[in-house]
């Protein structure tokens, strides 16, 4: 299996557009105000027009109440949501969506329980757990917790870069790794070089399993 790409806190069109011609599969754009990486609603429509088709726009949020996620939806037209909170399976669906669920691997978490519980997920998204935190952390869980679930997709996320994404995809196999902090020279604003780099690691893992 061909593991996918989706790159995540992007502010800026023309990083987006930069990610795209790289390879990346899905670009993730954040509405959260809390985080740094807090794309802003009057960039949504810049980013939306140089997404093209086979390239999934993905709007992450964490809680937001129904009126404002609306909003967003109509500026921002994505082609999924991710869901970072606390959002229950009919809050998820409500939207008429594709969407990704993601969760916070705690120590004594039920990750069976948690991925039947969000059954109509299109993908379970696998985050490192920070005391405080919704992500974008930059810091790594075991790999192996996220290894062996053939019945929904995962993607893994959480303290990857350049230097650890094959060897977090040969241990895990996840149908896409999830990437943000680590290729950034600033929160929001992506090292092109990096995102390259990035790329050409997944690339040659990717050839390396065919």
């Amino acid at each position: 299996m061909q593991t996918r790409v989706k790159m995540c806190g992007f502010t800026q069109a023309d990083d987006v557009a930069f990610a795209v011609r790289a390879g990346v599969n899905a670009i993730g754009v954040i509405a959260y105000e809390p985080s740094p990486r807090c794309a802003q609603m009057e960039q949504a429509a810049k980013i939306r027009a140089v997404v093209p088709p086979f390239v999934s726009l993905v709007l992450v949020t964490v809680d937001m109440d129904a009126k404002q996620h609306r909003k967003w939806i109509q500026a921002l037209q994505p082609d999924c949501l991710q869901f970072h909170g606390r959002e229950s399976e009919q809050d998820c669906l409500s939207f008429a969506l594709p969407y990704i669920k993601s969760l916070r691997m705690r120590d004594d978490i039920d990750l069976d329980a948690n991925i039947t519980a969000y059954r109509s997920a299109g993908a379970i998204l696998l985050d490192t757990y920070v005391s405080g935190t919704v992500g974008g952390t930059g810091e790594m869980f075991d790999w192996t917790r996220a290894a062996n679930f053939d019945d929904k997709p995962i993607i893994l996320a959480g303290g990857l870069d350049s230097g650890n994404v094959s060897n977090a995809i040969e241990i895990a196999k996840p149908y896409a790794v999830d990437i943000s902090s680590s290729l950034e020279k600033e929160p929001g604003k992506k090292d092109h070089r990096k995102v390259l780099e990035f790329m050409s690691r997944v690339c040659d893992t990717n050839c390396t399993n065919v």
